[in-house]
């Protein structure tokens, strides 16, 4: 009796599953619309705003070898914002104290230099324990687990809100693959 009971646990565990169309690696993913930060300035963005959307994470860092990635950032997100597509940046000075400005510092960099008009977050940790929960999140959901590596390593979400891509910081943000999957999530 104990077995036929489990067996039949088994068998609906799985026919639901397969109801709800998920795979297994996506089965128990929570999603990014279940956080929310603060942007530069202050102000409380709740994820779930971006519903609907393919984003695009980013760690950043103003004295980086990679910091001009800004700019492909800012032509990115103008080129596929209309389309649906956000793109998110979150400072960090986790990597060779190469973010050591304060927020109010960051943003103004930013727009002075690169034009940044995609959504910045206030300045957190993308690694170790005291990670902010965003990146504990991809990192933990991303098809390559594991903690970033360096600034400029970019996150991709699909419009359900799951972890769909990971490209490490050389990945330029107008590189042919990227926009590839970015379009394929779009469509």
């Amino acid at each position: 009796m104990i077995f036929m009971n489990l067996k039949h646990s088994i068998f609906l565990g799985i026919f639901s599953f397969l109801l709800g169309g998920g795979t297994l690696a996506m089965a128990n993913q929570k999603s990014v619309y279940e956080f929310s930060f603060n942007k530069l300035g202050g102000k409380k963005l709740e994820m779930k705003e971006f519903t609907g959307k393919a984003i695009l994470f980013v760690n950043t860092a103003s004295r980086c070898g990679f910091t001009k990635q800004y700019e492909g950032l800012e032509k990115l997100y103008k080129k596929y914002e209309s389309k649906g597509l956000v793109v998110l940046g979150f400072p960090s000075n986790d990597f060779g104290a190469q973010e050591p400005a304060n927020n109010e510092e960051i943003a103004e960099f930013c727009k002075l230099n690169y034009g940044v008009s995609f959504p910045m977050a206030e300045k957190i940790v993308v690694k170790g324990d005291s990670k902010n929960e965003i990146y504990k999140f991809l990192t933990e959901n991303a098809p390559t687990k594991g903690e970033v590596k360096w600034n400029f390593e970019k996150f991709l979400v699909d419009k359900k809100g799951h972890v769909v891509q990971r490209y490490e910081s050389a990945v330029e943000p107008m590189d042919k693959k990227l926009l590839s999957e970015i379009e394929e999530i779009l469509q």
